[in-house]
């Protein structure tokens, strides 16, 4: 029989009823609290997860690989320097991080690391108990591994709930997807090891200057105790911490039987002793590579570079689309962690810095800014590469960050240093000889010789010599302005314009100008029997995993006939040994070259070559003014010869090579002439002598002058023999039986090149990325 169920009590009734009536509030309380929350935060939540899931869905590897550091090596294939954005780092494959890191990491932050799902809930329950107990001092970290990777990938370092939820959500996601040691390859390369260092990696390098793989256990667990915390850790500024946190490491190491007792021991007594890498740099080399670097990974990405355009509408939509592209390579350049290989040579680098130096140092007059007024500026090819190995964009001088480089960035009127390229190797090919008889003689409307003197009959040989405007113009009206000119474009001159289509560019009347870089290559041409190889100094860039992406191959393409060519270095000898340069030529070494200056001696130039390498050299101010010391045979003559005396020590004299064998069959009869006709030359009044040499060659540059457009020729001529002074010429290098091919006009403004540049029109270009024609 069923126990009979006893009566509650009025007291016990209420006292039920009262529990009831509170479960009841307590719920009714709890659902208002819920749908509170979820108002107020429910939404947000469920939108961070959806965000979380997006994020690590559309992530890859190369996710976790972004922002690596440049580096950039010489031609020795020594550490140059690095291009980074905001922060230094480098990567490394798991198999490729010591045993020792990857155990020091996870006993110290994070030992569940192996078994759980990205979020550890007792290592945070643990983490909020230490810090009460520590009194706000951080003694063990709550984030696991997984969260710290989401947080530093993903997220900001700002310190609010909706952060900490997304992170907890991304560390979950990124579970699912990724393996357990891609997580902890991505972490190890990603975290943050204070002094801009980002990844073990980079903390190898910046502290200890070698690679991770050579610390010993001591310097690994000093390295793993900075990530807890940067700031509080840091090894510079706080190292008694860092060193209490490695100890505290090997002991948990130890704990955890990943290391020996002996192991333990004397990793606690070594010394720990920093040497951060210390790099020497040179803003004008780490300029001009990553220029040549960017353009580089343009090239490789399709792009056509085009210095002539057939409208303004071309021209634009060009540089629009260059743009875009340049600022996209720069910025892999910097992020992408790929490794550039560069033909510079540190050594002749230096050299050619001191030699700028020292050629200008008597000037010391600074801008408000506190850069030097006079400047300087040159480029340096290896005539066996066609490569740069020596850039100077200017003075040495204390700066912050980098400034112009003028050797690239600036673009100044040559003066006579441009004859060679623009007159007289065209003038050879399209028949002209050594021999040839011109008439030195002042022309209506055309320029005047510096010195204000005229000689009459003389060879083309003595007129390039002794730099006669007067002949090069004549020679530039023969030949043509558009059959001159594409000898420049096909050599990539990046800022020739519509206005240069007249005889007062023969004699460096441009309306842009040229610049150091452009010069020299186009001098190393000549060197180099005619054959264009583009200038720049990349021989390589391979990407993290090793993957070359820019082949070191250099290409070129015949501009000048061989014929020519050797025929203009023959004759450019001369200017060191009777010319504007008499008394300059390298000993024992053979040189060729030529110098430049602009009217009321603004700019001065040389540009000059052995069969080892080209040089040309720029002297002048920023904004172009007169300095009446400054000649092509002054300064920029005095700097090239003393930078080319040094690189040249210790090398075997090598002679230039000959004509082609019909000339060299006739050279020594046509040298006998040449005297012969230079004695029946010396009655002349007005003939050069030596004294000539003081003035240099200084040219005709007159904006106020109204241009006379070029009779462009229908057909290629055959200089015309002097009736007055019979001479038997040489053999023409090159008689086309057509007329030369001729160039489209540029009817557009030229683009300018890479930021800032300084033009001859006295004003300062603004400082953008914009492309080269």
């Amino acid at each position: 029989m069923s126990k009979k169920k006893k009566k509650l009590t009025p007291r016990q009734r209420k006292i039920r009823l009262g529990f009831k009536i509170a479960w009841l509030v307590i719920l009714v309380a709890l659902l208002l609290v819920f749908i509170v929350f979820y108002f107020k935060y429910g939404r947000t939540i469920f939108r961070l997860q959806d965000e979380a899931k997006q994020l690590v869905r559309e992530s890859t590897v190369d996710t976790f690989r972004q922002n690596l550091t440049t580096t950039v090596y010489d031609s020795d294939k020594k550490l140059l320097t690095k291009f980074k954005s905001e922060k230094d780092s480098y990567y490394l494959y798991y198999e490729d991080i010591p045993q020792y890191v990857k155990q020091a990491m996870v006993s110290i932050e994070d030992k569940s690391f192996a078994t759980h799902t990205g979020v550890d809930l007792k290592a945070n329950i643990a983490a909020v108990f230490s810090l009460i107990r520590n009194k706000g001092e951080i003694k063990r970290g709550g984030s696991t591994i997984t969260q710290q990777l989401s947080r530093n990938i993903f997220l900001s370092q700002k310190q609010t709930w909706e952060r900490k939820v997304e992170e907890i959500f991304i560390a979950m996601e990124l579970e699912k997807k990724y393996e357990k040691y891609q997580i902890l390859e991505f972490y190890l390369n990603n975290i943050y090891f204070a002094n801009g260092y980002y990844g073990i990696q980079a903390a190898s390098k910046g502290y200890f200057n070698k690679d991770v793989d050579k610390l010993s256990l001591s310097q690994i667990a000093f390295l793993c105790s900075i990530p807890n915390n940067p700031t509080l850790y840091d090894p510079v500024e706080r190292k008694e911490n860092t060193l209490k946190r490695r100890d505290r490491i090997l002991k948990q190491m130890y704990e955890d039987k990943k290391i020996s007792r002996e192991d333990y021991q004397n990793a606690i007594d070594e010394k720990i002793t920093l040497k951060k890498s210390k790099l020497e740099r040179s803003n004008y080399v780490d300029t001009y590579v990553l220029h040549c670097a960017t353009e580089a990974l343009m090239k490789q990405e399709g792009f056509t570079f085009k210095n002539k355009f057939d409208s303004t509408d071309d021209q634009k939509a060009y540089e629009t689309e260059y743009k875009e592209l340049y600022n996209q390579c720069k910025q892999d350049v910097y992020t992408k962690g790929y490794k550039i290989y560069t033909s510079i040579d540190s050594d002749k680098q230096k050299e050619l810095q001191r030699a700028v130096d020292e050629g200008t140092k008597s000037f010391t007059s600074k801008t408000k800014d506190g850069i030097y007024q006079l400047q300087s500026a040159g480029t340096c090819i290896d005539n066996k590469t066609g490569r740069v190995v020596a850039i100077v964009g200017g003075r040495s001088q204390d700066n912050d960050g980098y400034t112009l480089n003028r050797a690239y960035q600036s673009y100044r009127q040559p003066g006579s240093c441009i004859k060679p390229l623009l007159d007289y190797t065209p003038a050879f090919q399209s028949g002209y000889t050594t021999t040839q008889i011109v008439n030195d003689k002042k022309e209506k409307d055309g320029p005047s010789n510096s010195n204000g003197r005229y000689a009459g009959k003389i060879t083309l040989r003595t007129a390039v010599e002794q730099s006669k405007n007067t002949v090069a113009y004549k020679v530039f009206q023969d030949i043509g302005a558009d059959y001159a000119l594409s000898f420049l474009y096909n050599m990539n001159f990046h800022r020739l314009a519509a206005g240069d289509y007249y005889p007062t560019a023969s004699i460096g009347g441009f309306t842009n100008g040229v610049s150091t870089v452009e010069m020299a290559s186009g001098y190393a041409t000549i060197e180099n029997d005619g054959q264009y190889r583009e200038p720049t100094c990349i021989v390589s860039i391979k990407t993290v995993d090793g993957t070359e992406v820019v082949t070191s191959k250099i290409e070129s393409k015949e501009v000048y006939d061989k014929n020519a060519a050797r025929t203009m270095t023959d004759v450019l000898t001369g200017v060191l040994k009777r010319g504007t340069a008499k008394g300059y030529a390298l000993k024992n070494m053979s040189c060729a070259g030529k110098t430049g200056t602009t009217n009321s001696n603004k700019d001065g130039w040389f540009s000059g070559y052995t069969p080892y390498y080209t040089t040309s050299i720029w002297v002048g101010y920023d904004i172009p003014k007169q300095l009446s010391s400054l000649k092509g045979n002054t300064y920029p003559l005095y700097i090239w010869r003393d930078f080319m005396s040094v690189i040249h020590e210790g090398l075997e004299n090598k002679d230039f090579p000959s004509y082609a064998e019909k000339e060299k069959e006739q050279k020594v009869e046509n040298e006998k002439k040449e005297e012969e006709d230079e004695e029946k030359l010396e009655n002349n009044d007005d003939e050069y002598n030596d004294d000539d040499l003081d003035n240099d060659d200084s040219d005709y540059n007159d904006p106020t002058a109204t241009p006379k457009a070029t009779k462009e020729p229908t057909r290629t001529k055959e200089p015309q023999q002097q009736q007055q002074t019979p001479v038997q010429q040489e053999q023409p290098t090159q008689a086309p039986t057509q007329a030369p091919t001729q160039a489209p006009v540029v009817t557009a403004p030229p683009a300018v090149t890479d930021p800032p540049v300084v033009n001859d029109q006295n004003q300062q270009v603004p400082d953008t990325d914009t492309p080269n024609q």
